[in-house]
This record gives structure tokens, C-alpha cells and sequence, in this order.
């Protein structure tokens, strides 16, 4: 196959495919390694070339077809590769060849313009005597681009591990050339254990063998006082200009001119970009400086960082690396520190992050090192997005006992923040506060009352509320007496966001107080968390209205001062709005592909995971949910924070509950309360509370469910909590219906459809209307059950009243619109169990002739409801709960379900049904 032939190619082919065509000379030009050859045997392969007469000559050696003074006359097709190593003779004896070709024969000759005797002129001088109607063509080849580098590592090492990470690096370490490519995917696909796609894995599989000795071969080729500006190149490792060449080389002018031109002619340097000078492979550049002498290198290293340095604008982690390779150490670190601060100044926060803590973890660094580097490392971690080994070198560092005072609680102050926000280890990271907050305290330091505003944040499980606000009073305290306006908004937003989940009506009045306005970057970036905190807890506190315009202000403010952490957190209340405001559409896309772009950092996701979780256990997906609800085993879901905890163990309770593991869920709920209680933040149960007053109701421990609704209302107290307002309506609701159900009392289960109803009322105002659907068929399964209940009563003669047709209709009606919200925003197993209560008291179809209906060739509606749930996971006994049937009724169904579909198993069935619910 050829991939590279265009216009000359098609013209050489119509040349062999007509006995009385023009002939055709076709110049395969391109330098060494992008496919000559394969490119000549791809044209010896084509169809026209079939009934051809193929001639293969290789130049530089003894063969070759004889010199003919007469064109051929059959059809004849000469494929003459490496023309660039023949000699005179070989020429004169090739031209005679070319200028005897006929109608209807072709000839590709390969050349490496690079080596050509003549540049220009492939076949030598003097120019070839063309014969009448020959035409002349060249085909120039070129490197594969970055897509057709990735093309080639899927062919070689598989789909999964041909990632874009890797793609790239190969393509940048090869230039593209085709046969650096395959020979570097060869080395990968070798590599134990198996290569996983890494840019790392690509940089440590070394120089390709063929394309090593080819540079090592023509830099040899170079007269000794010509190859330092090969070296040179090699030490700086990418393209540059002739005066830096020289300069790094130690040539002066003339002489470094005169090397860079035979550099050029033997194809040891080429000219990537104009008017810079490297390497055709850039891998290669490994291989050259291997053989150069370790004093000779280290002067090269020195004189490319004052090189380097003397551009705009510097490169300094490029000058760093080759003042340590030059043994200048003192230079390397303060060249460090100047490429982090300016990473760090232009939002290359993880480039920051690498290039600090490669160079903390060098053994025998100096003290006075440690302490300029490592805040800085801090600094950087937590404003951005910390990697794993950064916790560990701070918390190695923030122990040597050489440190200022200062450093080491402000490195403390860092280490701790990230403890918490970033990684979940919230009883370390407390731990870890409280210490730098007196450590700096004692040094006087403003940054005091930032560890203090850290423990002012309510979110971490562990200390009550009352503690928050007694760290909330030394940190204004702290702030007010260091007078520094960042640590003022830093107070400011993280008492904004006690404020504001305690449900204080003074909350919005503080969110006002924040400075959006500011100039100075670290007060923009404050504001920017307290923003987003006021949005995250919005969202808990049910003002759903607020959230759009808090989180773009936030995220536009963190973006502009350069706040990727925040920019994150924002993500994930975003995907908690969205839940809750019934925006479902691709929502299990976004929180799967959050997931994937922060798996380093699993805990920044968690948000992520309980909603995906919360989305599958809707679907009927049961075994899903889980998984997500646990958070995949990344990290111990009791290390959530306090609000995300409880809603995700309100699923799992109410999980638990479905599969009619009723004990279990009662033990779920208790745990999950008590850290609810313990931290006395009550809003929080918002999410836990229905599930769990249903589980202990189930369970027996009517007292425990009294008590539960006792101390959610007793906490809200006045508090403005749209939400949790509504799910203390909904308990209240649940305990009705479970101890009205218990003693069989129509009137009291009326009252509780009359508490589910309000309960409704106030989600649709938020709105919510998941849960709203989840309220309302609460009402009506009760209004349903009465009817029942009293039916049975007058039938056994106990006087069960009267029974009211307007009631059950309304409630049939309200049942069927629950069902539709349920199936619209893809809730399948709630719109399956909705249906099923339904049919216990629709009235069977008019018209239709006695007897079961026929569904040969289609799944009958209850196939359908009962194959929808197998297909999500649910077992036989757990859809029988659902649906209210056997066990074994459902095994028929789904029985009928594969042989009408033709599934093979029952994850099966979802692909042979219609697609339903979110992506």
C-alpha cells in the first residue's frame, strides 16, 4: 500500500497501464528513514505494474541493469533505490538507462538530497540528454504528522495503550520519521511490564539502534575540530540558532561557521526550522552526548546555560538542567526557583509542582535550599492541583529540625490544607492545622489566621460546630491584627461558608462583604473560593436559583487569578445542581469523564462519584450505584465530607431498603446520623434523613425514627433551609405511612398523603422534581393503601366508612404523572415501580377479545418493565420486590424477554432494548 502517493505517482501507474503512454521518471526524494524503499515497493505492487517488466537496482554496489542504446519496447517498469551512494561510473551507466526508456515504461529513482555528491542533481552532472515525450516528476516525502504517529502506535501496541500522552511524546521524539517510529514502538512493545502509554515510559525506552548509528556515523564523519558543534547541539537539545551553536560549541565566528556548514553537508545537523539547526530525530541527541567526554560535556552545559540565560524570555528550568549537569549547584537552584515562580506566574501550576519536588528529593540538599524551595512547592500544590509525592516530601521536609520557624509552619499550613481539600485525609489534615496555626502564631506570622480559617470550615467530619466557630473568632481576631487584606477575604470566605451551612439569614449579607473587585491576586483568589463555597453550599441549602450566577462568578474569578483548585471544586457543584434541578441529559457523561480527568487526584472527584452513583441507582443499576457510592475504593467514603456522606449513605440506605436488606439499612442510617449529629450541622440530613427515618420505621426502632425527625426539626430550628425544610416534611411523611400501614388506620394513612403532598408542594417551589415525583407517589401509594384498607374493612364487616372514588382517581392520575417525570429524566426503575403500583388499580382496556393478548413477535409491557430491570443488574428476587411479583413470574418473563430479543444473558438484554435514560 502506498500512503504518500499523490499526482506523480498516479501518473507513473497510467504509464505502465498504456503500451503506447509517455514514459515516466519519478524522483522519490527524502531523507533518511521516511520510506523511500517502502515507497518503491509499494509501486512494484501496483495493479498496473502487473504485466511490467520490474528492474530493481540498488546503487553502490556491482549490479544493475546493462546500458541500452535502444528503448525498450515491452512494458518495463525500473525501480533504481539509494541513487546518492553510486559513483560516477554507476551514474553515466544509469543515465544511459534513463534516457532509453520507451512508451509505456516508468522509472522511480530514491534519493537522500542530504547525501547527494551534487545537491540538486540526483543523477550526477552532466545533465541526463531527456528523451522526446519523457516526463519528469518528484515525489517529496515527509515525516507522518502526530495522528499518523498514533495510527502507528495503535497498529503495534494496541488501542489501549496508544494514548494521546504517548502519541505525542513519540512523535516529538522521533520528528515523525517513519523508521524512528517503528523502531521506537518496537522498543515499547518489548518493554515488561507492559507498556501502559506514558510519556515518561517513551523517554526511558532510549535511542532507536539504526537511528543512533546513523548520527554517530555522519558526526564521525566530521573532521575533530568540526564535531563540538554537533556536541553542542546535542547538548541543548532542541532547535537553535547559529550563534548559539556556536557560543555552546566554544567556536569563534569563522570557524563556527565553517563546522555548522559540514555539519549541514554530511546530514549530521539539518534545519528543522528556518534558521535553526537540530536534529532530523531528536531522540538521537541521547546518543550524541554519550560520547562526549564528561569534562568536555560539563563545559558545554555551562556555556548553554549562559546561553540560555541571555535570551527573552529565559527558559529557566532548561537553564537549571544544564547548570546541575555543569556541576554549578548553587546556579541550578536559584535557576530552579526562578522557573518555578515563573510557572507559577504564567498558571503552569503542575509544571511548578514536577520541577520543585524532583529537585526537593535530591539527597543532600542544603538547608537554606529546603527552605526557599519547599514553600514554594507548597504554595504551588495547593493553589493548583497537588500530585501524591508532594504530601510526602513536605511532610518529610516540615521534620527537619534546620528549618526557620516560619517556613516550617507556613509549609505545615500547606501540607495540612492539602490533607483535607485535596486528598481527604481529614483527620491528618486537622491534625496538621492546628499545630501551624500555633507554630505561627508564635513567629507572628499573617499567615496564622489562614490556619486558623482553615479550621473555621464545617465541611471535614470530626469536630462540631461549635468548635468551627470558635476557631471562626481567633482567625477575624488573627486577621484583623496582621493586617494583610488576603488573609482578611481567607477568613471572610471560609466563615461565609460556615455561615452559610448553618442556614444564618446573615450568610448573603457576607457574600456580599467579598471583594471581587480586587486587584491583588491572592485576595482575587480568596474571593474567588468564598464565592464557590456560597455556591456548594446554596446548593445543599435547596437555592438552586443562586447557583448559576455564584459559580459563574467564581469560576471566572479563580480562572483570572489563577485558582485551578477552586476552578475544580466548582466542577463538582455543578454536577450536584444539575441532580438535583432534574438536568439529567449526558450528566453521567460529565461526571465519568470528571472521574477520568482527575483519576490522580480521586477525592477532588468525589462529588462526581456519589451523583453518578445517585444516577444509577435511579436507573435500576443496582450493582453500579454501589461501586460509585463507595467511590470506586479509591478512598474510604467515611473521609467524605459531611454533607456528600450522608447523601451518598442516604442511597446506599435506601439501596439497602429496595433489596429488602432492612436491618442492614437500619445499621446504615444510625452510623450515618450520628456523624451528622456529631458535627450538629442540620441541613446536612437533608438527603439522609427520609431514608433513614423509613429504615428504622422498617426495622422496628419506631422510637429511634421518632427521634431522628425530633432532632432534625429541633436543629433546623429557624434556619432558612429551603431543602432540608421539605425533607423533614417528607420524614414526617414516612413515619405517617409506616405506622399507619403497621396498624392498618385509613384516616392516619390519609394524613400522611396529606404531609407527602406538602412535602411535594415544596419541592416543586425549589424546584426539585425528582424528589417531587418521589413525594407525590409517596401521597399516592397512601391514598391507594387507605382505599384498600378501608375496602377490606367494610368487606369484613367492621365498619370501614365509606370510599371516596375522588380521592383514589386523583390519586391514580398524580401516580400515572409521577411515572412520566420518573421515565423523563430516565429514572427506570422508579418509573417501573410507579407502573407496577399503577396497574394493582387501573381497570382492564375495553375491545379487547377474552383472553391473554398475543405478543409473539414483540415483549409484552411486563417483558418489557421486568427485561429493562434485568438488563440493569437487578436480581430476580430484587425486581419481584419492585413489581410486586414471584420470584418465578419474573424468571418466565425474562425468559420470554431473551427468546423474543435473541439476547445471550441478561447484560445482554440492554443492548437488544431500546436505549433509555441519561448518557
Amino acid at each position: 500500500m502506498i500512503e504518500s502517493g499523490g499526482a506523480a505517482v498516479r501518473s507513473l501507474a497510467r504509464a505502465l497501464a498504456d503500451r503506447d503512454a509517455d514514459p515516466v521518471l519519478l524522483f522519490v526524494e527524502g531523507t533518511a528513514g521516511l520510506g523511500k524503499s517502502h515507497l518503491l515497493h509499494g509501486l512494484a505492487a501496483l495493479p498496473e505494474a502487473a504485466e511490467a517488466a520490474r528492474v530493481w537496482w540498488r546503487c553502490g554496489g556491482d549490479g544493475g541493469p546493462w546500458a541500452r542504446e535502444e528503448p525498450w519496447r515491452e512494458p518495463a517498469l525500473l525501480l533504481v533505490d539509494d541513487v546518492h551512494r553510486a559513483g560516477e561510473d554507476e551514474l553515466r551507466r544509469l543515465r544511459r538507462v534513463l534516457e532509453a526508456l520507451g512508451p509505456g515504461c516508468a522509472a522511480a529513482v530514491a534519493h537522500r538530497p542530504e547525501e547527494l555528491r551534487l545537491p540538486g542533481l540526483p543523477l550526477g552532472a552532466p545533465a541526463m540528454a531527456h528523451p522526446y515525450r519523457l516526463t519528469v516528476l518528484t515525489e517529496r516525502l515527509a515525516p507522518w504528522d502526530e495522528e499518523r504517529v498514533r495510527r502507528a502506535a495503535e497498529e503495534v501496541l494496541g488501542d489501549g495503550a496508544s494514548t494521546d500522552e504517548a502519541a505525542r511524546a513519540l512523535y516529538e521524539r522521533t520528528g515523525g520519521v517513519p523508521r524512528a517510529v517503528v523502531d521506537l514502538l518496537a522498543l515499547l512493545r518489548e518493554r515488561r511490564p507492559a507498556f501502559a502509554g506514558t510519556a515518561a515510559e517513551v523517554a526511558a525506552a532510549g535511542v532507536p539502534a539504526r537511528s543512533a548509528e546513523l548520527v554517530l556515523s555522519r558526526t564521525c564523519a566530521l573532521a575533530p575540530a568540526h564535531r563540538p558543534l554537533v556536541w553542542a547541539a546535542a547538548v541543548l537539545d532542541a532547535p537553535a540558532a547559529r550563534d548559539d551553536l556556536i557560543a555552546v560549541a566554544g567556536l569563534g565566528t569563522a570557524p563556527g561557521n565553517e563546522a555548522l556548514l559540514r555539519a549541514l553537508e554530511c546530514a549530521a545537523l539539518t534545519e528543522p526550522v528556518e534558521g535553526r539547526y537540530g536534529f532530523a530525530v531528536p531522540v538521537v541527541a541521547e546518543a550524541v552526548r554519550e560520547t562526549v567526554p564528561g569534562p568536555v560535556r560539563q563545559d558545554l552545559h555551562r556555556r548553554a546555560a549562559a546561553a540560555l540565560s541571555r535570551s527573552q524570555p529565559v527558559a529557566w528550568a532548561a537553564v537549571a538542567g544544564h547548570h546541575r549537569a555543569a556541576g554549578e549547584d548553587r546556579k541550578w537552584l536559584r535557576a530552579v526557583e526562578k522557573a518555578a515562580e515563573s510557572a507559577a506566574a504564567s498558571g503552569r501550576y503542575q509544571q511548578a509542582i514536577t520541577l520543585l519536588e524532583g529537585t526537593l528529593a535530591t539527597p543532600g540538599l542544603p538547608p537554606w535550599a529546603r527552605a526557599r524551595l519547599a514553600p514554594l512547592l507548597a504554595r504551588n500544590a495547593v493553589t493548583g492541583l497537588r500530585s501524591d509525592q508532594t504530601v510526602e516530601v513536605l511532610a518529610q521536609i516540615v521534620r527537619d529540625a534546620d528549618l526557620p520557624p516560619a517556613v516550617r509552619g507556613e509549609l505545615r499550613l500547606d501540607l495540612g490544607l492539602m490533607l483535607c481539600n485535596q486528598m481527604g485525609r481529614f483527620t491528618d489534615g486537622w491534625q496538621v492545622l492546628e499545630v501551624a496555626a500555633d507554630e505561627l502564631r508564635e513567629v507572628r506570622s499573617p499567615l496564622a489566621a489562614r490556619a486558623m480559617a482553615a479550621l473555621v470550615m464545617p465541611y471535614w467530619p470530626g469536630a462540631s460546630l461549635d468548635v468551627h466557630r470558635r476557631w471562626l473568632a481567633k482567625a477575624v481576631a488573627a486577621a484583623d491584627d496582621s493586617g494583610d487584606e488576603a488573609m482578611r477575604t481567607a477568613v471572610l470566605a471560609n466563615h461565609v461558608g460556615l455561615a452559610m451551612s448553618g442556614a444564618d439569614p446573615d450568610a448573603w449579607e457576607l457574600v456580599a462583604r467579598l471583594p471581587v473587585q480586587s486587584t491583588d491576586p491572592a485576595s482575587a483568589r480568596q474571593a474567588a473560593r468564598g464565592l464557590c463555597n456560597a455556591a456548594d453550599s446554596a446548593v445543599w441549602l435547596g437555592f438552586y436559583g443562586r447557583v448559576d450566577g455564584l459559580l459563574a462568578e467564581g469560576r471566572e474569578l479563580a480562572a483570572r487569578s489563577g485558582a485551578p483548585y477552586t476552578e475544580h471544586s466548582a466542577s463538582g457543584t455543578r454536577l450536584l445542581h444539575a441532580w438535583w434541578t432534574g438536568r439529567w441529559a449526558g450528566l453521567a457523561r460529565r461526571c465519568e469523564e470528571f472521574v477520568a480527568a482527575t483519576a490522580d487526584m480521586p477525592f477532588i472527584a468525589s462529588d462526581a462519584y456519589v451523583v453518578r452513583g445517585l444516577l444509577a441507582l435511579a436507573q435500576g443499576d443496582w450493582g453500579e450505584a454501589r461501586s460509585w457510592l463507595s467511590q470506586r475504593g479509591t478512598f474510604g467514603t467515611e473521609n467524605l465530607p459531611v454533607p456528600l456522606g450522608a447523601t451518598a449513605a442516604g442511597a446506599v440506605v435506601r439501596l439497602l431498603l429496595a433489596r429488602q436488606e432492612v436491618a442492614a439499612a437500619a445499621d446504615r442510617a444510625r452510623a450515618a446520623w450520628a456523624v451528622v449529629a456529631d458535627k450538629g450541622v442540620w441541613p446536612w440530613a437533608a438527603e439522609l434523613a427520609p431514608w433513614a427515618v423509613e429504615a428504622l420505621a422498617r426495622a422496628g426502632d419506631t422510637a429511634g425514627a421518632h427521634t431522628m425527625v425530633r432532632e432534625f426539626a429541633r436543629g433546623l430550628g429557624d434556619g432558612c433551609a429551603p431543602a432540608a425544610r421539605a425533607a423533614l416534611t417528607w420524614s414526617r411523611a414516612v413515619l405517617a405511612e409506616a405506622e399507619a400501614s403497621a396498624e392498618e388506620r385509613p384516616g392516619a394513612l390519609s394524613a400522611a398523603a396529606d404531609a407527602y403532598r406538602e412535602a411535594a408542594a415544596a419541592f416543586a417551589e425549589l424546584p426539585r422534581p425528582y424528589s417531587r415525583a418521589l413525594a407525590a407517589e409517596g401521597a399516592a401509594r397512601c391514598v391507594l393503601a387507605a382505599d384498600t384498607l378501608t375496602a377490606k374493612g367494610a368487606e369484613d364487616g367492621a365498619g370501614g366508612g365509606d370510599r371516596a372514588a375522588q380521592p383514589v382517581a386523583s390519586a391514580v392520575a398524580e401516580l400515572e404523572s409521577c411515572a412520566q417525570v420518573f421515565a423523563d429524566l430516565g429514572a427506570v426503575w422508579d418509573a417501573t415501580r410507579a407502573r407496577a403500583l399503577l396497574r394493582t388499580r387501573q381497570p382492564a382496556r375495553r375491545g379487547r377479545p377474552p383472553g391473554r393478548p398475543s405478543h409473539t413477535d414483540q415483549l409484552s409491557p411486563r417483558e418489557a418493565e421486568v427485561a429493562q430491570l434485568a438488563s440493569s443488574g437487578l436480581t430476580n428476587r430484587e425486581i419481584a420486590a419492585t413489581l410486586h411479583l414471584s420470584p418465578r413470574t419474573v424468571e418466565q418473563h425474562i425468559a420470554g424477554a431473551m427468546r423474543k430479543t435473541g439476547a445471550l444473558s441478561r447484560r445482554d438484554l440492554a443492548h437488544r432494548l431500546e436505549p433509555d435514560g441519561p448518557s
